[in-house]
């Protein structure tokens, strides 16, 4: 509601918000297809010589996030308007300059991508990343909107070095889409078997018998304090069936404290995928489960 001057730009505004669509029932579909469900919406403003730059550092956010959770199975979609629909705001001039930036940036970035009429906006053309999830079934998670129609619409401006009013360009950006389609496709991808930072449960103490509960609950409340998801399996169970649980649960780090371990102040360490790492020192074992729990920056 402020004047904004070429100062203030890139001038980005992000939220999380609730989003209704009215979807048909026959259309609904578990966590993927919802009529309510959270986007990671976010408005990028920028001056026509920024929206490049911008650019490539939107898309480099998304592809950030799927690396960073594993979705490796993805194409990118450049979609445009289709030009014998009326549909689509803004003369065909500014629709030109908007699906220009927006191959120069892909190009620039040395990305493969299709392009495809009649996938953009109204408002304006857009890239979207399309994910296959463990059925190879194909879904769009994150986009980017390139726009020069609502800012016009809206009548937004900004004063430029010259002191005189100018036109901004929109970037619209959100990486996950929708929040509940991502983390179902996210379950599915990994058929439950997270990697370590992303599992609900990192960790699991599995005391051999009752006399070593008091160290097992020692590892714990230490694991606790760095941060980990960590649980303390006190049933009264042979050792091989919590094992076994952790397994079937896909726990990542499962630490087995038995007598010895608690004379030499040690665990024995599974790792998932790993198995049996045998008998380590407890520091160190904190130190590892701490690193490789950590989440990826």
């Amino acid at each position: 509601t402020t004047p904004k001057s070429f100062r203030d730009l890139p001038y980005r505004l992000a939220e999380f918000g609730t989003v209704y669509r009215y979807e048909k029932s026959g259309e609904l579909s578990g966590m993927t297809r919802v009529r309510g469900f959270t986007q990671d919406d976010a408005h990028i403003f920028v001056a026509p010589e920024q929206l490049e730059d911008e650019l490539e550092k939107t898309v480099e956010l998304v592809l950030f996030v799927l690396k960073s959770l594993e979705f490796t199975d993805f194409r990118v979609r450049f979609g445009k308007r289709d030009p014998d629909n009326d549909k689509y705001g803004g003369s065909p001039e500014l629709w030109d300059q908007a699906e220009a930036n927006i191959r120069n940036v892909l190009t620039k970035m040395n990305m493969d991508f299709t392009e495809e009429a009649g996938e953009a906006a109204f408002y304006g053309p857009k890239i979207d990343f399309v994910v296959r999830d463990c059925l190879q079934r194909e879904w769009q998670l994150g986009t980017v909107q390139v726009d020069y129609v609502l800012p016009e619409r809206f009548d937004l401006s900004y004063t430029g070095t010259d002191g005189e009013p100018h036109r901004p360009i929109m970037i619209h950006r959100a990486p996950f889409g929708s929040f509940e389609r991502f983390v179902g496709i996210l379950i599915e991808h990994f058929a439950g078997n997270f990697p370590a930072w992303l599992a609900p449960v990192q960790a699991r103490v599995l005391p051999v018998v009752d006399e070593v509960l008091p160290y097992a609950e020692e590892v714990y409340t230490q694991l606790k304090e760095k941060g980990i998801r960590v649980e303390l399996d006190r049933r009264n169970e042979k050792i091989g069936y919590k094992i076994r649980t952790a397994e079937v649960e896909k726990v990542p780090f499962m630490l087995i404290v038995g007598k010895r371990e608690a004379e030499d102040r040690s665990v024995s360490l599974r790792v998932k995928s790993q198995g049996d790492l045998g008998s380590i020192p407890l520091d160190e074992t904190l130190n590892r489960v701490a690193e490789e729990a950590s989440c990826p920056t």
